[in-house]
């Protein structure tokens, strides 16, 4: 009898974590369809400079590269084709700047620091292909200036 109980709350408590386990990983939609989400680990991964160079020159899927220094850092020398989106801005401009949540993004700063502060906020605002190369000081290809 003992063993009994102790199994059918177990059963129920499994029952119960798996439904909410299920439910955490959807939401609906406003017309009603439900819509399987992406969780924050899913969209961001961690890359090399290595990774982030194959990815670019491999041109498909197509990348973009998100600069997150300040604009004085990015004049200075950044990657080719980088688009400037410094990191107390991302939350405001990022909508404008990068409208395709579905993009390939290959996000980087000088150390490494900011390029993942900047990923993690993207990942929250619902990116799903969000790649963090970390720092242009480990960049050895390279790099443009606009001065």
């Amino acid at each position: 009898m003992f063993l009994r109980k102790n199994t059918r709350k177990t059963l129920t408590l499994a029952s119960l974590c798996s439904l909410l386990f299920l439910t955490a990983c959807s939401y609906v939609k406003g017309d009603g369809q439900e819509q399987e989400t992406i969780s924050d680990k899913e969209a961001y991964h961690k890359i090399n400079a290595d990774a982030a160079k194959e990815m670019i020159d491999a041109k498909d899927p197509a990348v973009t590269i998100v600069d997150v220094r300040t604009a004085e850092e990015y004049e200075e020398g950044h990657l080719p084709d980088a688009l400037l989106l410094p990191l107390d801005t991302v939350e405001k401009d990022a909508p404008d700047i990068l409208p395709d949540k579905d993009a390939v993004l290959i996000v980087y700063c000088r150390s490494g620091r900011r390029s993942r502060e900047a990923s993690d906020m993207l990942a929250a605002m619902g990116y799903r292909n969000i790649y963090d190369m970390g720092g242009i000081i480990d960049w050895p290809y390279d790099t443009v200036s606009t001065q």
